[in-house]
């Protein structure tokens, strides 16, 4: 199968890498900027474009891997004809393709990626979508031969899960930041509760987080709140957040509680 990639950046990057890997061609990289576009080329042994003019035709699978704000403007000045052209988006539409081609769908992979890390993507969530069901069952066995979890969803539910990536990852990893800066201003080592983050993160593999959470806020320990409240009174905007996540965590499991 001939693949060309529109987006040079970490999903596109590593989709790239794990077609190779699985046996398929890419022909062709592009991006707006050449030199981004030649860097990703080149570990692909694909050619490099920055003219969608000089985009290959003739290739089966488009995949267009770029800024969400970016999708719809690429795809309205990208005419494929009857070749099946996804974009590989969380919270983006299935219509954001529309007048693409006569076939078009999502190819989403659920992960955190940075250019130079690992990732096995035998094991990334894949969520794909298409308009009719020849193209969902097509887009199915492409995404069959990089990943062994591969589903299908709508658009809210694809958005659905895009917000609950957010909240698991991307906040996640800005509250351990927080938690650097904080330890960093009473010299303390960040090591220190790496196995903390392990042992959370390893706990929720086999268990629903709800059951496993735990805490002053869980406890409703208000004595040990008040104390921590008042350490960060010299910095307002985590005192709020810190009200606000211990509030959530009593609202959740008082909810629970019945």
């Amino acid at each position: 199968m001939n693949i060309v990639l529109l987006g040079s950046g970490n999903v596109a990057t590593h989709l790239g890498r794990a077609f190779k890997l699985a046996g398929q061609s890419i022909v062709q990289v592009w991006s707006r900027d050449i030199e981004h576009a030649k860097e990703l080329a080149d570990t692909l042994a694909s050619e490099a474009i920055s003219d969608l003019d000089d985009i290959d035709r003739s290739a089966d699978f488009y995949i267009i891997s770029v800024k969400d704000d970016a999708i719809r403007d690429l795809a309205s000045k990208l005419k494929i004809g009857d070749k099946l052209v996804v974009h590989t988006s969380g919270s983006t539409g299935l219509e954001a393709l529309e007048g693409v081609s006569s076939h078009t769908g999502v190819f989403y992979p659920l992960q955190t990626f940075s250019k130079n890390g690992a990732v096995d993507f035998r094991q990334v969530p894949i969520a794909i979508e298409a308009s009719n069901p020849e193209d969902v069952a097509l887009i199915r066995a492409i995404a069959d031969r990089l990943s062994e979890r591969v589903t299908e969803l709508s658009s809210a539910q694809r958005k659905a899960l895009h917000v609950a990536a957010v909240f698991a990852c991307n906040f996640a990893n800005h509250l351990f930041a927080i938690a650097q800066e904080l330890l960093e201003t009473e010299n303390l080592d960040f090591d220190l509760i790496r196995p903390l983050i392990a042992e959370t993160a390893q706990k929720i593999q086999l268990n629903d987080p709800e059951t496993m959470q735990t805490g002053p806020a869980l406890r409703e320990d208000m004595e040990i709140i008040n104390s921590h409240l008042e350490m960060l009174d010299d910095k307002p905007e985590l005192q709020e957040l810190y009200k606000k996540l211990s509030q959530s965590i009593v609202n959740l499991h008082q909810q629970s509680r019945g």
